[in-house]
């Protein structure tokens, strides 16, 4: 369904005080979804926060020069959240998904929003904006300035543009269209470099994050005659190297790589206990949504999410044989 705009820009003209989260394990999109919203709403004077539940990976710090971004529990705690008007959720609209930021949102009086993109949601008590069709969120903040009037401006546009390149694996996936392009091409316009921003997300590596990825490929396994394709990254893997969990981000896509692999599963373990799943597809025959949901998650058909809290290997047994079952 297409997202109904004029209701969107009533809601935002019609309140003063905007406070902005997203999801834990913080991705471009999350990240540059938030950024861009919270330029727009300043461009309309409205009073604008930033709030999730984990601090910005340190790869992605870049994007926001201005350190706008802040950490519930570190730079704000909860009863400062209570004045806002509206609270507004981008890119998730899953209990799960907002870590401690969901008792906030619970507990607030707030006017809430939900703008996302994600297939599925929990009912969050929120005016749901969604387009499950839109390659990226960062993609919807585009169109909500277009519907307000608000001109993009060179900061708005670096974080718009990472957003979209990064969840369309810059502009490679199956959910790149003609439009994809033509906003990206305006947010190049406004003043996004995309070189500069390529150079800021994949060549500034750290050393333990090389070495975290080199221990994942290497155990990379496959199965079905290499149409599937699963790896891990334990507790064990974090330790020898001192990388971070963010770390992991996009590895998954490298075991996509390999001729034949039709499907790829990765197993990151959390400090915590229990481990992260990331499922891939490249094939319209299996549905990364739905598998997810099985196990308590969601997202896209082609890239989903979820998280098991058993031990290992139990953890990959059970999994793997649900997607083995699902791709037979």
């Amino acid at each position: 369904m297409p997202i109904p705009w004029p209701r969107f820009t009533e809601v935002v003209r019609s309140h003063d005080s905007f406070l902005l989260t997203s999801h834990i394990r913080p991705d471009c999109d999350a990240l540059g979804s938030e950024l861009g919203m919270y330029g727009v709403l300043e461009k309309l004077g409205k009073k604008v926060a930033i709030v999730n539940a984990q601090k910005t990976p340190p790869n992605l710090e870049f994007i926001d020069p201005q350190k706008r971004l802040q950490t519930l529990g570190v730079d704000v705690q909860p009863h400062d959240l209570e004045g806002f008007e509206v609270l507004m959720v981008l890119d998730t609209s899953a209990w799960a998904q907002l870590g401690t930021m969901a008792e906030v949102v619970r507990a607030a009086k707030a006017h809430k929003l939900i703008l996302d993109h994600h297939v599925g949601e929990d009912d969050m008590g929120a005016e749901l904006f969604k387009n499950s069709q839109a390659e990226a969120t960062g993609r919807l903040v585009v169109e909500a300035a277009h519907h307000l009037g608000v001109r993009i401006t060179a900061e708005m546009a670096t974080p718009l543009f990472a957003a979209i390149a990064t969840d369309t694996g810059w502009f490679r996936f199956g959910s790149t269209t003609g439009a994809t392009l033509r906003y990206a091409a305006e947010l190049i316009e406004a003043g996004a470099v995309p070189s500069q921003i390529y150079a800021g997300l994949y060549e500034q590596d750290t050393l333990p994050r090389l070495q975290l990825r080199g221990r994942i490929l290497a155990r990379t396994k496959t199965d079905l005659n290499g149409r599937l394709a699963y790896t891990s990254a334990l507790k064990e893997d974090f330790d020898a190297t001192s990388a971070l969990p963010s770390d992991t981000e996009d590895v998954i896509n490298m075991t996509l790589a390999v001729a034949g692999t039709q499907v790829a599963v990765i197993f990151v373990e959390q400090a915590g206990g229990g481990f992260k799943l990331s499922f891939r597809s490249r094939t319209t025959s299996f549905d990364c949504n739905e598998i997810a949901k099985l196990f308590g998650g969601g997202g896209h058909k082609a890239a989903a999410g979820a998280f098991i809290n058993i031990p290992w290997p139990e953890a990959e047994s059970k999994v793997l044989d649900v997607v083995r079952n699902a791709m037979r």
